[in-house]
């Protein structure tokens, strides 16, 4: 039976109203915001790329200082004594039969925790010096948020320094894959004939080799003595080319169905030139889809770059990643004894299933059929 739009609650009867009165974006954005679960995993990732922007900026120390008086020392004890919060002084005592240190807080001896100090000097945005960061303690002391590891260095201000390379790198490795599967995918779909031939048989070939054993090979072919600037960029352009085929291939199914449509004979017999319908007609089709795997593909190029650093073969010390901070923790020793070094493990599984979702909202938002 037939329901009058009169009949809708207000906000559905409007939404209703208007849907061939506003553009295409906006019933994409409409339809994105009926997902909670992806709307919540947009936020979260905005706060991990603002903590990521502002990283040097909230951690308290150098990623790479250490101080052997604080090895394995555990997360700092906060507290709040004459209206201030402080943390306090470790008892540092050497178990005589594990010969592991054990800490105990002091709480006769309270430490202030300052804001706005100054500390070891960076580049905001890689540009702007600066040495101001938002807490710290006396000079000649440590707080650990999530404890410190074997050498004493700083858990938090690693995970925030290697926020940096983690989410930038697969997020830059997903750009230039997709670009390169976009146009690739493109050129295969509307040249046909022996240009789609030859792209096939090479995705073909490239698509015959495991994935696993590939990657790692081409990682190992790394020169290992590269800064780590041109090493980032190297183990991007990795994710890149070993990322499109997928792509590639789906935008040529899609081209080929666009091709065969009136409106793209109607440009041809009126002597439109092919750059003209690949970036009015095919593109613009294709962009919704390109989107999509594009926005669910960079939770397995930041995965990449993670197992590639945890085997020694992606990102190096004295850089850091997160991939890198669970290689200090695949001991069993760590594992049991010192638990905060697997809170990368809990970040990296919140980034990932974040983009998951935001993914999934995306596709849902994009199809005209959802």
């Amino acid at each position: 039976m037939a329901t009058d739009a009169t009949q809708l609650p207000t906000s559905k009867a409007a939404a209703t109203e208007d849907v061939g009165q506003i553009p295409q974006w906006q019933l994409m954005v409409r339809r994105f915001r009926r997902s909670k679960l992806s709307v919540s995993g947009l936020y979260v990732l905005i706060v991990l790329y603002v903590f990521m922007i502002f990283s040097d900026f909230l951690a308290p120390y150098d990623h790479n200082r250490l101080d052997s008086n604080y090895a394995w020392a555990p997360p700092s004890v906060i507290g709040f004594e004459n209206g201030q919060l402080v943390t306090y002084k470790l008892k540092q005592t050497l178990d005589q039969v594990r010969f592991e240190w054990f800490y105990e807080p002091d709480l006769s001896a309270p430490l202030p925790i300052q804001f706005f100090v100054q500390g070891y000097e960076y580049r905001f945005l890689g540009i702007i010096p600066s040495r101001l960061h938002l807490f710290g303690v006396e000079e000649g002391y440590q707080i650990n948020i999530i404890g410190a590891d074997k050498d004493g260095k700083d858990v938090f201000s690693r995970l925030m320094k290697g926020s940096q390379v983690s989410l930038t790198l697969g997020f830059i490795g997903v750009i230039v894959s997709v670009i390169i599967g976009s146009i690739v995918g493109t050129a295969s779909g509307y040249f046909a004939g022996a240009v789609d031939n030859f792209i096939q048989r090479l995705i073909e070939l490239l698509r015959s080799f495991p994935d696993v054993p590939l990657f790692l090979a081409l990682a190992a072919a790394l020169p290992m003595g590269v800064p780590v600037e041109v090493r980032f960029f190297l183990i991007t352009l990795i994710i890149a080319l070993i990322g499109w085929t997928g792509l590639a291939r789906e935008v040529r199914g899609k081209v080929m169905s666009y091709r065969a449509s009136d409106y793209t004979a109607a440009a041809v017999a009126a002597g439109a030139s092919h750059w003209h319908i690949i970036t009015r007609h095919l593109i613009p089709n294709s962009l919704s889809h390109i989107i999509v795997v594009g926005t669910l593909a960079i939770p397995g190029a930041i995965g990449s770059e993670t197992a590639l650093s945890y085997l020694g073969l992606g990102i190096l010390p004295p850089a850091v990643s997160w991939g890198v901070m669970l290689r200090d923790a695949q001991t069993i020793e760590a594992i049991t004894s010192y638990p905060w070094m697997l809170i990368p493990v809990g970040v990296l599984i919140i980034t990932v299933l974040s983009f998951y979702l935001l993914g999934d909202g995306v596709r849902d938002a994009v199809d005209p059929y959802a």
